[in-house]
């Protein structure tokens, strides 16, 4: 019989869900899609804060999606959540979970009781002291976490695995790409840049960069005095254009992105130039981009233009079968789903 399971990515006012029938497969098949729009104020960076309205979205969006499944992954990735390299004496994947409490307080923020740590193994190599295993610490605070899986119970459903967000997106945007070296998987959200560079499919480095599109348009309302929804279509209809601008509120709307986003095109170019050169045998070749902010105008070519890289926009059902019904939900926009398809995806990881 053939197994679902949904990708549930719970985003600052959306929330978004891909059921995928037989993840383990070589194609597995997007079976439903659906979004549906959160008030503002009920999830901020990620994390629920207002559980009973997060609880009755979650119930409308499995009525209006139809999804047969109420078996869910979560995704977690914000500020409130660390990745970083570690290196451990060889041992059971098991073992080597039970020991993090014992190895890793020094490189976190909060008490090792309010964190959920776990580890992602890359590679075997030998140390002075024996065989290891380098790889990747993931740690999340708890209270950053339990509240979206409340919210996802309360309404019904079997939340089975928290899942870190870049993950999520390298099992997607990494499927049928062929790149030499390192590549570099780009998702910009409202409120989190995520960055995981993967060589062969693997993740090898992750960050998470606290900055999204919201900044653009908050910077913009705040300096412009718009409300919202005027500083976003501002934002929407300039982008980061090279095109004259016509009147003095659109040079000074120009100016500020400029400035507002030249500050994240630079983080990222720092963030994949530190990973060049701690890694100068696999540096970073090509960069694959994704996420709503990212659709801006004229976004990919700034990237391009300050990693010198090429950049290529991700096509997150490429790799995938999909459905008639899926087909059907044209509303939704298939480079919106990337985290949520990743997320279904990880169940059979």
């Amino acid at each position: 019989m053939a197994t679902r399971i949904v990708g549930l990515d719970i985003g600052k006012d959306t929330i978004r869900a891909v059921e995928v029938e037989n993840a383990d497969k070589a194609k597995p098949t997007i079976v439903r899609i659906e979004e549906i729009a959160l008030p503002d104020g009920a999830v901020r960076s990620g994390e629920v804060r207002e559980t009973h309205t997060v609880t009755a979205a979650i119930r409308k969006l499995w009525a209006s999606g139809g999804f047969k499944s109420k078996n869910v992954v979560l995704g977690m990735g914000n500020q409130r959540v660390l990745a970083r390299d570690l290196t451990v004496p060889k041992m059971g994947i098991d073992q080597i979970r039970e020991s993090l409490p014992f190895q890793v307080q020094e490189m976190l923020p909060v008490p090792i009781a309010d964190a959920l740590l776990d580890f992602y193994p890359i590679s075997e190599g030998e140390s002075e002291n024996g065989p290891v295993v380098h790889g990747l610490l993931i740690a999340a605070i708890k209270s950053s976490v339990l509240p979206n899986v409340n919210a996802v119970r309360q309404a019904g459903l079997n939340p089975v695995q928290v899942d870190l967000i870049p993950f999520a997106l390298a099992r997607v945007l990494s499927r049928g790409v062929s790149a030499t070296g390192a590549m570099a998987l780009i998702d910009v959200g409202a409120n989190t840049t995520n960055v995981v560079v993967t060589s062969n499919g693997i993740p090898q480095f992750v960050r998470m960069i606290p900055v999204g599109g919201e900044d653009l348009t908050k910077s913009i309302a705040s300096k412009l005095e718009l409300s919202p929804q005027q500083a976003e279509a501002a934002k929407r209809a300039r982008g980061i254009s090279s095109e004259p601008v016509n009147s003095e509120a659109e040079r000074a709307v120009a100016e500020i992105i400029h400035q507002t986003s030249g500050e994240l095109l630079n983080s990222l170019r720092n963030t994949l130039n530190y990973f060049s050169n701690t890694r100068q045998s696999d540096p970073v070749q090509s960069i694959v981009l994704s996420g709503g902010a990212a659709r801006m105008t004229g976004f990919a070519r700034a990237l391009g233009e300050v990693t010198r890289l090429p950049v290529q926009e991700a096509d997150p059902f490429g790799a995938f079968e999909v459905s008639a019904h899926a087909r059907k939900s044209a509303r939704v926009e298939p480079a919106s789903l990337t985290v949520a398809l990743g997320l279904a995806l990880g169940s059979a990881a």
